[in-house]
């Protein structure tokens, strides 16, 4: 196929991407025919996905408004995927315009977009990394830059630690980064789970995913919860994406259909 424009020669235009599946499931360009494929794959196993992964932005939208009421200007975002309308910078900014990000994704094509998108901007950045090295990300010049430790973070993880198997350890990479922040900081997770309306669709799908793309590891409510170990979590707790704290329209019927869970935690002091 013909390469696109914003599509730099680094970029495999012949291997399904998860950022670049994401974009295709919520209706953006920034993806090829290739990820398309996947994506129908994987949603004719689970037709709801793609209110699955709205239901997901929306989450995204009403967790860091949440954290800016709370106090907290910085962001770090990890796996932020393709950027598409509504993503944490927009929010941030339209409630506190001193607000500063950092994304970061192993995805060339969400990196590259990213930083278009910002070009110019001196308040956030985007960075490409491998959020299971916690010492490249936090050391980086462009994190060290905008973010000040010494000031409560927001270390933000929307549907990607199921992308992160049991041996790599989930919940020590998310210690690592949490160490390295001030108490009064917060965590924000969104993962899929089997439990769910129809899990065995879910298990499908997730095969699906594995065959297609890359390691998919869904996981119970009780091993979701327990990546917040340690810190302590504001209500709702942790629940189904359309429970937690939700706007009006975001209601997706049965709550359980979302197949995923959401919570946000604050760091002791």
């Amino acid at each position: 196929m013909e390469r696109p424009v914003w599509a730099g020669p680094e970029i495999d235009l012949d291997r399904p991407s998860a950022a670049r599946i994401y974009d295709a499931h919520l209706g953006g360009f920034h993806n090829f025919q290739v990820d398309r494929e996947a994506a129908a794959k994987i949603a004719a196993f689970m037709p709801e996905l793609p209110d699955i992964l709205r239901a997901n932005r929306s989450f995204l939208r009403r967790a860091v408004r949440e954290l800016i009421d709370l106090g907290v200007t910085q962001f770090l975002d990890l796996g932020s995927g393709i950027p598409t309308v509504g993503n944490v910078h927009e929010i941030a900014w339209k409630a506190n315009p001193d607000c500063r990000i950092v994304y970061v994704d192993l995805d060339p094509v969400a990196v590259s977009h990213s930083r278009a998108i910002l070009g110019g901007i001196g308040q956030a950045t985007a960075l490409r990394g491998d959020l299971r090295r916690p010492k490249d990300i936090l050391s980086n010049p462009e994190t060290q830059r905008l973010l000040d430790f010494s000031q409560p973070i927001a270390v933000l993880m929307f549907a990607v630690l199921h992308f992160v198997p049991d041996e790599d350890d989930p919940a020590g990479i998310i210690r690592q980064y949490l160490d390295a922040t001030v108490p009064g900081s917060y965590l924000a997770i969104s993962h899929a789970s089997l439990e769910g309306s129809e899990p065995e669709k879910a298990q499908e799908a997730t095969q699906q995913f594995r065959r297609s793309v890359t390691e998919f590891s869904m996981r119970t409510r009780a091993e979701i919860t327990g990546l917040f170990d340690g810190l302590d979590l504001i209500d709702p707790g942790v629940v189904y994406l359309p429970e937690w704290r939700p706007d009006p329209g975001d209601e997706i019927g049965d709550p359980r259909r979302a197949s995923t869970f959401a919570g946000v935690a604050r760091k002791r002091g």
